[in-house]
């Protein structure tokens, strides 16, 4: 009993706490909003990944166009010789420096004096491919290709694929069919795909017999299904593929086979549109 009469009680009062039913409804309403948020989060990632990877693909475009214009026009090789625009052979062998060394090709490449000796432009940042070694995760450093009509094959070799009469652009001024706006140069290849510097566009069927299609190198497709590409005139984009052959699962740290049948694929026609055409 306190001075003033008043009755404390012996029971001290407990702040109460959740019961079960609110807590799952607590729960309930968290997983609802990370239902609502994460999907928005993702394609943001998504959306920032690609626009880094543009962003490569115009770095690498201007180098490209500015050892072009301070070579009196003519291209870089695709491939072979010491004018090729990159040399190196990417494979998951951990013995095999080419794959996680930059100091290798990158930095000693035709472009590499434009690029400031930048070697990040080199790969799309959507490629998490690594070489193992000892244990340890290496990436690897390049997923930029270069289609093969462009500068073709050095040392005086033959393009060897699609047949002859087909034309290999040797100068800027050689891209008027289908033009520099509409003439891919580079592009992001597969991680299980890529090896050497050159994509090649094989243009068996092309244009009037889809049922000959071929795919040899496989595109990469890391942005929900699209892949990045620059074009002679400078600009780049990205194209989402539409047909499910030419987007298989990754296999990781695996090479896959290539140059197979791929009869009637609307995404070889949409690169042989952009490749090259008969002389």
């Amino acid at each position: 009993m306190t001075m003033n009469g008043s009755v404390i009680s012996s029971r001290t009062r407990c702040p109460r706490g959740f019961t079960l039913i609110e807590l799952l409804v607590v729960i309930a309403i968290i997983a609802i909003l990370a239902g609502l948020l994460l999907p928005g989060l993702g394609r943001a990632k998504q959306k920032a990944l690609g626009i880094a990877c543009l962003n490569n693909h115009r770095q690498l475009m201007l180098a490209w166009r500015m050892y072009v214009e301070d070579n009196r026009d003519q291209l870089p090789f695709v491939k072979h010789g010491p004018f090729a625009w990159v040399d190196g052979w990417l494979d998951f062998n951990p013995n095999n420096a080419d794959n996680w060394d930059a100091e290798r090709h990158l930095r000693t490449s035709l472009l590499a004096p434009q690029l400031g000796r930048n070697v990040g432009v080199w790969k799309c940042p959507g490629d998490r491919s690594v070489v193992r070694i000892q244990g340890q995760a290496r990436p690897r450093v390049r997923s930029m290709s270069m289609v093969n009509w462009v500068g073709g094959r050095g040392e005086g070799r033959a393009m060897g694929w699609s047949g002859p009469g087909w034309r290999v652009y040797r100068t800027l001024s050689d891209m008027q069919d289908p033009g520099p706006a509409n003439t891919l140069v580079f592009l992001d290849e597969r991680e299980d795909s890529i090896n050497d510097g050159m994509f090649v566009v094989d243009m068996t069927g092309y244009p009037d017999r889809p049922q000959s299609l071929r795919i040899v190198d496989l595109p990469a497709s890391y942005h929900a299904g699209s892949g990045g590409f620059s074009f002679a005139d400078g600009h780049s984009e990205q194209h989402r593929w539409l047909d499910a052959r030419t987007k298989p699962v990754v296999r990781p740290g695996q090479v896959i086979p290539y140059d197979y049948p791929s009869p009637n694929n609307p995404d070889v026609v949409w690169m042989q549109e952009r490749a090259t055409r008969r002389e």
